[in-house]
C-alpha cells in the first residue's frame, strides 16, 4: 500500500476547539504504521507547534501495531528507568499505562521529571476507550508557570524540588521494578550516577532522595517550562483516607514516595492544592476513542489521567531523550 503524502500545511487539517488539545482526522488506509510513517515529519511539526495533537482515524486496535506505529513516528524507543508504579511490557519500549487505580485521578505531571534524562517525546496509542471518564488531560507548562503566584515559582526555580522514596513490595514499584534489577549493586551504581542518595533498610527495603530542577528550559524553544511531579507524588494530592492509611502503616517520613522543597522544607496543603487548582484552570482535555493516537511533547506539555470507569487499554511508549537545563 502507497504511503500518501503528507499534507503542505499541517496546521490546516487541524481542528482547534477551546478547551480540547488539536485533533487531526485522519484518513483510514488499512495501514496505519505505513500512514505514521508518512505523516512523521507532518505530526513532529503539529507537536512543535502546539505542544500535543491528538490524531483520531488511524483504528488501532492492538499493541503490535500500536508498537509498529511508535517506532515509525520515534528516534528509538526508551527503556523506562525509576518507574513510580508497575506497567506492562508489551515489547521493547511498549508499555501499558502505569497500574493506577481506576477510581483515583493521576494529576498532572511530566513523565519521568524527575529522572537526569527525560523523555522529550511521549506517544500514546488507546486500544480501549473506557465507558466514561479517563482521558489524558493536558496543560501547557510555559502557561502553568506564568500563573502560579510569582514568589512560589521563584522559590522553586531557586531550590528545585525533592523527591523520597520508600521502596516496599505493597505499594508502587518495587525497586527491583523500577531499576530493572534486584541487585543491589547494580542498583547503588545506578544511584550514585544519577544524583540520587539511598540508604537500604533493615528489612530489605530502600529509600531514595533525590534534588531536580523544578522549572527548566524547553531544548528546543528554550523556553521557561515548569516540568515536575511536586504536586502528583505529594503526600496531600492523595485521597485523605489513603494518606492516612499509608501513614499509619509506613509512618510520615517513609511514605511511599513524597515531594518537599528543594531545601528539605514540607510543602504544605495549601500549596499543592494551589499547584493542582492552576493546573486545572488550563487544562484541556479529549475523551479518548478506540484506535486514538496521541503524541505529546513532555516538556512543555503535562499531562493526566482522569478517573474513569470500565475497561481501559491505552499504551505508551517514550523517545527522544533530554538532559535538561535548569532556569537560573
Amino acid at each position: 500500500m502507497p504511503v500518501p503524502p503528507a499534507p503542505s500545511s499541517p496546521a490546516s487539517d487541524v481542528n482547534l476547539l477551546p478547551g480540547r488539545p488539536p485533533v487531526l482526522l485522519a484518513e483510514p488506509t488499512g495501514d496505519a504504521a505505513g500512514w505514521a510513517a508518512g505523516y512523521r515529519d507532518t505530526l513532529r511539526s503539529l507537536v512543535a507547534e502546539y505542544g500535543a495533537v491528538l490524531v483520531r482515524g488511524l483504528g488501532l486496535h492492538d499493541p503490535d501495531q500500536a508498537g509498529a506505529v511508535f517506532r515509525h513516528l520515534a528516534t528509538g524507543l526508551l527503556t523506562e528507568k525509576e518507574a513510580f508504579a508497575p506497567r506492562r511490557e508489551y515489547a521493547d519500549g511498549v508499555y501499558s499505562s502505569t497500574k493506577w487505580p481506576a477510581g483515583q485521578p493521576m494529576c498532572m505531571h511530566h513523565e519521568l521529571s524527575y529522572t537526569l534524562t527525560a523523555p522529550g517525546l511521549l506517544l500514546f496509542a488507546c486500544l480501549t476507550a473506557p465507558d466514561s471518564g479517563g482521558a489524558t488531560a493536558l496543560a501547557d507548562a510555559p502557561t502553568v508557570l506564568d500563573a502560579l503566584p510569582a514568589e512560589l515559582a521563584e522559590r522553586f526555580e531557586r531550590e528545585g524540588w525533592l523527591l523520597t522514596r520508600s521502596y516496599n513490595d505493597e505499594v508502587g514499584a518495587t525497586f527491583a521494578e523500577a531499576f530493572g534489577t534486584d541487585d543491589r549493586r547494580a542498583v547503588e551504581r545506578y544511584c550514585r550516577g544519577h544524583a540520587i542518595d539511598f540508604a537500604w533498610q533493615p528489612g530489605g527495603g530502600l529509600r531514595t532522595r533525590q534534588r531536580r530542577s523544578a522549572v527548566v528550559r524547553h531544548p528546543v524553544s528554550g523556553r521557561r517550562c515548569w516540568f515536575n511531579q511536586i504536586a502528583f507524588l505529594n503526600e496531600w494530592t492523595m485521597e485523605p483516607e489513603v494518606r492516612e492509611y499509608l501513614v499509619d502503616v509506613y509512618g510520615a517520613d517513609a511514605l511511599p514516595f513524597n515531594t518537599r522543597y528543594g531545601g528539605g522544607d514540607p510543602i504544605g496543603e495549601d500549596v499543592v492544592r494551589l499547584l493542582n487548582t492552576v493546573y486545572e484552570a488550563h487544562t484541556t482535555r479529549e475523551p479518548w476513542q478506540a484506535g486514538d493516537l496521541m503524541l505529546v511533547d513532555n516538556v512543555r506539555t503535562a499531562h493526566s489521567r482522569e478517573p474513569y470507569e470500565g475497561p481501559r487499554d491505552v499504551l505508551v511508549a517514550m523517545t527522544d531523550a533530554v538532559l535538561l537545563t535548569a532556569c537560573r
